[in-house]
């Protein structure tokens, strides 16, 4: 039997995978998809190759790529994007490690409290969570990002918007700032030099502003895996879990299985109360069936797998709130268009961000032409002049929202991607029982039941719409400011990448999943550990950093109930996640 059994390898297991391993218990880590072990052998930097959704080997599928995606209903314009594979969605994502706002924990008690969702307040202070801040953004390490000319261009319009600058970690005011983000600075040659010799580790450390965050991060070449510069959990805390030995007294590896899909949770009935006893998985190459049983479980499969998982196990639903309260940021997209060089594709992805607590925020974010190409088009207004004034987007924006298409199109793209800044609108999403995932109608495929998802597009809340309408045409007015000769609102789908709050925890027992310490209500021994476990959507803030430090506590608090230890966090200091001993390890275990 082992101690823990940690389902899912994203942004918040392996958290509770190497904080426990370290504190010397027998952990098992299962992830569905691949893990990409060498990534230098097995990636490239060709966008199709790495997003493609069906074939590419940053997609929701298994680890044989010759085999069909994992499919997921979902009924209305949308693209949900959530990757499998060890590091989950954290392998693309831009490393953006803000706070959450002080304004979705309960213990706010300023006047503009009303701004925030405040029905579905965190079941704790915001102070309670700050050490555990401060442990992640030690242990990733979180650092200020690189800037280069586009945060240069974007900084530009954020001084004519009347806003300070942002010089903490917590933000309580509008503001804007360089993202906080878990890449490592960069160092040596890095961003110095083009030339291919001359950006190689240990000469180049950190990041070599390659801007190819999206297709996963594998620079600087011949670098050390904990030395990879983005910080996706591939990349920090799994190798942390796998070396707890070196890096830990008394800790003890974790054991990783990847192309492990748990479709069973199991439970039993002790003094009356339902208890989680271990998991079943399936092989993915064999086809094959295991099971193993544990004193705790942890679910860490994602927003919308760790309910599929909860109804196909036939877990406890007695509030009826298991996958309900879907929550995005609803998310907007809005560019400009310049007369000189932006450097829109070059550099970190996103290193500039502002801030308007209560409403939400903007950041700038560069991309590679294919990326571009498909944010200039998802959009839920059609083609631009054609569709949009009967959803009455008009605004400090060029014409009408939407697509862009035939020649204005070619106008907008004859100076290349490389004059153009892409600011992204980010909102504060009210947390709405409606938005939720179910069992689909749809056949079972080799796992159970597939998952769908409902999710209630045009008939938000009307704080929500509020948010996005005030931050788009802050975006905008933040274009113009720039010198942007023409500015474009997409008016976006769904593009579903911030999702948050399935299986929440919250101050009610009647709309929520999990305790105050991320266990559930219903089933003792096992908890969560992902976006899911998220009370609400932060104020509009990035979900990643704040999962992961929930996930260090809810690692210290079934440590503490379940195994007699003691709390660490205020007592110890954390281990960097790029610390030698770690890349001797691995380079021991051939890793």
């Amino acid at each position: 039997m082992r101690d823990v059994i940690v389902v899912g390898a994203g942004g918040g297991g392996p958290v509770v995978a190497a904080e426990l391993a370290a504190r010397g218990l027998d952990v098992l880590l299962l992830e569905a998809g691949p893990r990409h072990a060498k990534p230098r052998e097995e990636w490239t930097h060709f966008e199709n190759d790495a997003n493609n959704p069906l074939t590419g080997f940053l997609r929701f599928g298994p680890q044989d790529r010759d085999k069909p995606a994992w499919f997921r209903e979902w009924s209305q314009n949308s693209f949900l994007w959530q990757l499998s594979g060890v590091g989950g969605t954290t392998q693309h994502y831009y490393g953006n490690s803000p706070r959450a706002y002080p304004g979705v924990f309960n213990d706010y008690d300023k006047p503009d409290a009303y701004n925030y969702d405040v029905a579905h307040w965190f079941p704790f202070g915001y102070s309670e969570l700050v050490p555990y801040y401060e442990w992640v953004e030690a242990t990733l390490p979180v650092q200020t990002a690189a800037m280069g000319t586009k945060e240069e261009v974007y900084f530009r319009g954020c001084e004519t918007l009347g806003i300070p600058v942002q010089t903490r970690k917590t933000t309580t005011g509008n503001s804007f700032r360089p993202q906080e983000n878990a890449i490592l600075q960069p160092g040596g040659t890095a961003g110095r030099t083009t030339r291919t010799e001359l950006l190689q580790y240990p000469k180049a450390i950190g990041c070599t502003l390659c801007g190819y965050c999206f297709q996963g991060c594998m620079q600087p070449p011949r670098a050390p895996r904990n030395q990879f510069a983005k910080r996706s959990t591939d990349n920090s805390y799994v190798p942390m879990a796998l070396t707890a030995d070196t890096w830990k007294r008394g800790g003890r590896p974790a054991t990783l299985l990847a192309d492990s899909f748990v479709t069973q949770v199991h439970t039993e009935e002790r003094g009356g109360e339902l208890v989680a006893t271990g998991v079943t998985w399936r092989t993915g190459e064999t086809g094959e069936t295991h099971r193993e049983d544990a004193k705790v479980v942890v679910l860490s499969a994602g927003c919308t797998e760790t309910p599929r998982l909860w109804f196909n196990s036939g877990l406890p639903n007695p509030n009826g709130w298991v996958g309900r309260g879907y929550t995005d940021h609803f998310f907007d997209w809005v560019f400009g268009v310049f007369d000189h060089e932006t450097g829109n594709s070059k550099g970190p992805g996103s290193s500039a961000r502002t801030e308007y607590p209560g409403y939400g925020g903007l950041e700038n974010v560069g991309l590679p032409p294919a990326i571009e190409a498909f944010a200039m088009t998802v959009s839920d207004s059609g083609i631009r002049g054609q569709y949009a004034n009967c959803r009455g987007m008009t605004g400090p924006w060029d014409g009408p929202a939407g697509r862009l298409v035939g020649p204005e199109l070619k106008e907008v793209l004859s100076g290349g991607i490389d004059r153009l800044l892409n600011v992204l609108v980010i909102t504060d999403d009210d947390v709405e029982a409606q938005n939720r995932v179910v069992p689909s109608a749809f056949p079972a495929d080799e796992h159970g039941p597939v998952a769908k998802v409902q999710f209630r597009q045009r008939q938000r809340s009307r704080r929500t719409l509020r948010n996005r309408e005030f931050m788009a045409r802050r975006a905008a007015e933040l274009l113009r400011g720039a010198g942007a000769k023409k500015v474009y609102r997409i008016d976006w789908a769904p593009v579903i990448l911030h999702v948050q709050s399935t299986m929440r925890m919250g101050e009610r027992d009647n709309e929520t999943v999990l305790t105050p310490e991320a266990e559930s209500r219903w089933v003792k021994r096992l908890y969560v550990a992902d976006n899911s476990a998220l009370a609400n959507s932060l104020g509009g803030p990035n979900p990643t950093l704040t999962t992961q430090a929930l996930a260090t506590r809810t690692a210290e608090k079934l440590y503490q109930r379940y195994f007699g230890g003691d709390p660490w966090v205020r007592t110890e200091s954390p281990t960097p996640s790029t610390d030698p001993r770690i890349s001797v390890r691995l380079a021991q275990l051939g890793l």
